[in-house]
């Protein structure tokens, strides 16, 4: 833990950052009317809390930036969530004094509205896209060419769709396929179903099930959870503002992972309840390791029905972003507690 002193030097310096994007000096720091310590006091912490590792010195200027782990100490520690301004609150309680009763326009608005008033980049998880598990499968031949696909989940939600049975490939080759998966499948999330069976089931099915190269586009289609219809993202653009990604390709690595649907889904994974801040290397993907994630779930009768957050800089105004989607999740969960009520 750091002293008194040195957590008001670590805030003002956070703060100075977030706002102004240019290293911080001792004497920036001094002038605060909140500090109250000489500039020669703040040099001394400021050595000290770099070494420590909250702070970085990111070239010879006396100037220093926070570190990863110095705004991880912030979140948890020295943020006071900041009170919405009145055009903020205005355009929140417009949305959702509206006549929304499309869940996907909801999802949307919202969305975009978040964008707007962060410039970061919103992405939203549509409901249970990522809350829902397989259950079981089953699957029923309509002709030489066609079946039925039916897909159960452990909330109870019944998937159906009609897929293509590739040529050559029999009742006897589809039960096997359905039954392992079955097997193997069964309490994955919906998102993962694809990956899972890509990256490691294929040596088993190559063992147990025959034709099963014949079968991949079919299971492709069997577990595809049309997640590019229920990601819904605003924004996206915002980050080429961003003075850290002036960097053309860190740019397009982000813009290349936010195209991928299954891949953004996974930025969300384990999502607890509350506003959670994942910042930098928490992150699980490295295409996002110089960014901050800040995201909550909106929930119905307990259960999960989708996720809202923000993608920005680690210099992410922490502040009102905390406080904006604790706003918007708790305005989402009553907007569809009185759709699915």
């Amino acid at each position: 833990m750091l002293s008194e002193r040195q957590e008001k030097i670590l805030r003002a310096i956070v703060d100075e950052y977030i706002h102004h994007a240019e290293p911080v000096g001792s004497r920036t720091v001094s002038k605060r009317k909140d500090i109250g310590f000489s500039a020669a006091t703040i040099r001394n912490e400021m050595a000290d809390l770099e070494e420590t590792g909250f702070l970085e010195q990111p070239h010879t200027s006396a100037g220093r930036i926070p570190s990863q782990f110095g705004y991880r100490y912030y979140v948890d520690h020295l943020m006071v969530p900041r009170h919405l301004n009145r055009s903020d609150l205005m355009m929140i309680r417009e949305l959702f004094a509206s006549q929304m009763n499309e869940v996907e326009q909801t999802i949307q608005e919202t969305a975009s509205i978040l964008s707007r008033v962060t410039n970061y980049t919103s992405i939203m998880l549509g409901p249970e896209l990522y809350d829902n598990k397989l259950k079981y499968l089953q699957v029923f031949p309509l002709n030489d060419h066609m079946a039925v696909a039916i897909l159960v989940t452990d909330t109870g939600h019944v998937d159906q769709r009609r897929i293509t049975v590739p040529e050559g490939v029999s009742l006897t080759n589809i039960e096997q396929m359905v039954n392992l998966l079955n097997a193997k499948l069964a309490g994955v999330p919906l998102h993962r179903l694809k990956q899972t069976v890509h990256k490691e089931l294929l040596e088993e099915f190559s063992r147990h099930v025959e034709n099963y190269e014949y079968l991949l586009s079919m299971i492709d289609q069997l577990l595809a959870t049309e997640a590019e219809g229920r990601i819904f993202t605003s924004g996206t653009t915002n980050i080429l503002s961003q003075p850290e990604f002036k960097d053309v390709e860190k740019v397009k690595v982000l813009m290349e992972l936010l195209e991928e649907s299954d891949t953004v889904a996974r930025l969300f994974s384990n999502q607890e309840t509350g506003v959670q801040v994942r910042i930098g290397h928490e992150n699980e993907l490295e295409a996002v390791n110089n960014c901050s994630i800040v995201s909550a779930s909106f929930v119905v009768d307990g259960r999960s029905l989708g996720t809202i957050g923000l993608l920005g800089p680690t210099r992410m105004d922490y502040q009102k972003v905390v406080t904006l989607l604790d706003v918007l999740s708790r305005n989402l969960s009553r907007h569809f507690q009185r759709i699915y009520g």
